[in-house]
């Protein structure tokens, strides 16, 4: 990856971020708290980080109600979306295999591919079965150390805001 010259930290926004940011307000109190923080997260911490998606996110993104997608999609406008290297699809297929990733969720390897070949410092997720997973993360680490590439810090919102008040 070419070092951008800011030295501001590097976050990979995952799909279930912009879904969080921008759906209605939820009466399931676990769902309503991960609403909360991500506000709080992309309001107070959001411009400590340069923030990047890849085609990915934007393809998640579209799906479902059209209204909902639109909304999505407008929030997407406003970060840089990373191009596909070539070698993208391989590294992604690599990394579903290691983690043991079904296919009907195999976006999630994309997701870590670009946040690994970027070198990104976090990838911000509330996928907590495929990312933000200790198991799957321990997976990750043992991969990424035996393919010897970067290994970006995968975390939910709640570990990045400041809850101390």
């Amino acid at each position: 990856m070419d070092e951008p010259s800011e030295s501001r930290a590097s976050v990979y926004l995952e799909t279930t971020i912009i879904g969080y940011l921008t759906s209605r307000p939820s009466r399931d109190i676990v769902v309503a708290a991960r609403q909360q923080l991500t506000h709080q997260w992309w309001e107070e911490e959001r411009p400590h980080y340069r923030t990047f998606i890849s085609p990915y996110v934007i393809e998640e993104a579209q799906g479902g109600d059209p209204l909902a997608a639109e909304e999505r999609l407008g929030v997407l406008k406003q970060i840089e979306s990373l191009e596909p290297p070539a070698e993208i699809v391989s590294l992604a297929e690599r990394i579903q295999s290691a983690l043991y990733i079904p296919v009907k969720a195999r976006m999630d390897a994309f997701h870590l591919a670009f946040a690994v070949h970027y070198e990104l410092d976090y990838l911000l997720t509330w996928n907590c079965v495929h990312l933000a997973s200790a198991p799957k993360l321990r997976l990750l680490a043992d991969f990424l150390k035996t393919e010897a590439l970067w290994l970006p810090i995968v975390c939910t919102p709640a570990e990045m805001v400041d809850q101390t008040e």
